[in-house]
Formats: structure tokens, sequence, C-alpha cells
């Protein structure tokens, strides 16, 4: 399966390509969100840079710092990458995680909500369907790069991975659980639990109710979906992304709670 072209001696990788459609389609989303809101528009286009530039560092610090076995393997681990400072910058080589890729948005996000004196809780709300549908959509670049793929499976919908990109102790398999697909589509139907919840409680959410919605939804997928990785990362041999889920959800659905069921503070006599 080809990755990428050529113009002239510029190399176009797929991959790429896929992201910035997920990125665009994620903007469109949320510029439709705001004018929901009735808000100027114009923010979201703004904040896009931001958030964009955010999520690959991130994205990629989440890598350098939790590689997965395969390439611990080969020698390229932690220390090889702040020996190599260069080979960070190398993400067209693969390496992009999800989890860092969301936290470096969303810190850059507040930043630029500090700039622009903005609620940081709003665009964060008017984000999280939007980061969902480009998380769905960027999945689709692993297929192209025939990565993130599960457990060796026989079922009608398993996908054929070339002996090159197999790990070492399966080259003799060639059809495996299409994780990429799985969590497209729970991303697709975050998104549409998000739209569905934001209109549907709309007089009962607090502003930032919807993110932390956004941090049960995926983290929950993610976790279960762990299950099947082959090549995850782990931290002193637990599953980094698994357990960095799991807290997650436990937060915020404590936040929910806490700020829905808190009682209110009493006037002093």
């Amino acid at each position: 399966m080809p990755t990428g072209f050529n113009i002239g001696p510029l190399p176009i990788h797929y991959y790429g390509i896929i992201l910035m459609l997920g990125a665009v389609a994620a903007a469109w989303l949320a510029d439709r969100e705001a004018r929901h809101l009735k808000m100027g528009t114009d923010i979201v286009w703004d904040a896009l840079i931001w958030v964009i530039i955010g999520g690959i560092i991130g994205a990629r610090l989440w890598h350098v710092f939790t590689p997965p076995p395969s390439m611990i393997a080969q020698g390229i681990t932690t220390r090889f990458y702040l020996t190599h400072p260069l080979d960070i910058l190398a993400v067209w080589k693969g390496g992009l995680g999800i989890p860092g890729a969301v936290i470096g948005g969303a810190i850059a996000l507040y930043w630029f909500s500090r700039r622009r004196k903005i609620s940081f809780a709003l665009l964060a709300d008017i984000a999280a369907p939007a980061v969902a549908l480009g998380q769905a959509i960027g999945r689709w670049g692993n297929f192209v790069n025939q990565e993130v793929y599960g457990a060796p499976s026989n079922l009608p919908w398993a996908i054929t991975i070339d002996p090159a990109y197999r790990l070492p102790e399966y080259q003799n398999v060639a059809r495996y659980h299409p994780l990429f697909l799985y969590e497209s589509i729970w991303n697709l139907l975050n998104m549409a639990a998000l739209l569905w919840i934001g209109r549907r409680f709309k007089d009962r959410l607090k502003p930032g109710d919807l993110f932390l919605c956004y941090l049960i939804g995926y983290p929950v997928g993610r976790f279960f979906l762990e299950f099947l990785r082959l090549d995850a990362s782990q931290i002193g041999g637990v599953n980094a992304n698994q357990t960095f889920m799991a807290v997650v959800v436990v937060v915020a659905v404590g936040l929910l709670i806490w700020r829905h069921w808190k009682k209110p503070a009493q006037a002093q006599p």
C-alpha cells in the first residue's frame, strides 16, 4: 500500500494529509458549535493554529517518554531521543501519542484563552466534540501506515498487514483486528454523544462539563481497546496509555460529581 507521493523532491505523506483533514474537520465542527452558542467564529480559526502546534508537541513528547516495546527493541528509547534531539523532530518516522496531543492541545487552548480573555471552559466545551471528530478521521492515517492494528483475528473484517509492518513475533500471522477502525468508530460515537448532551442538557450543564464528558467517553473506549493492542507502551511493566486513561476517567467523573452535587456555601450569620 503506498504511503504517499512526491511533488518534485518534496515527499507528501498520506498520513499527514489525513491528520490535516481531521484538524480542518474539527475546526469546522467547532465553528458550527460556536455559531450555535452565538459566539464569534473567528475565535475558532484563530485558536486552531495554537491547538495544532500544542497538540503536535504534546503528541510527540508523549511518544518520546512512552515508546512502545517494538521501538525499544530497536534501541529507540527515551534515552536515545534525549541524546539525539533532532530525532524528536522527525515526526514523519512515526510516533505521535493521542494522550499527549489532547494534553498539549488543551494547554495551548488555555494559553490562547488567557491571551484573548475568553473562558477556557467555554472554549473547551466547543472543542470537545470537534476533537472527537478529528480523532475519528486522523485514525485512518494509521490504516495507511499499517499501524495501530490489534491482536490476530480471523473475523470477516480483519485486515491484512504486510510482513514489513508486522511485529517480529507475528511474522507468520497475516490478519489482525483493525484497532484503528474500532477507535475511529468509538470517536464518532463519542462525538455524537457529546453533541446530544450539549443540546439535551443545555440548561443544566456548567461551563467545562462537556469537556469533562469527553474526558470520560474517549478514555473509557481507549481503556478497553488497549486490551487488543499488541505493542502497548509500558512504564514499569504497566500499560502506560491504559493506566492513564483509567486515571483520567476517575478524575473527570469525580469533578463532574463534585461540581453538581457539592453543597452551596452557607451564608455567615
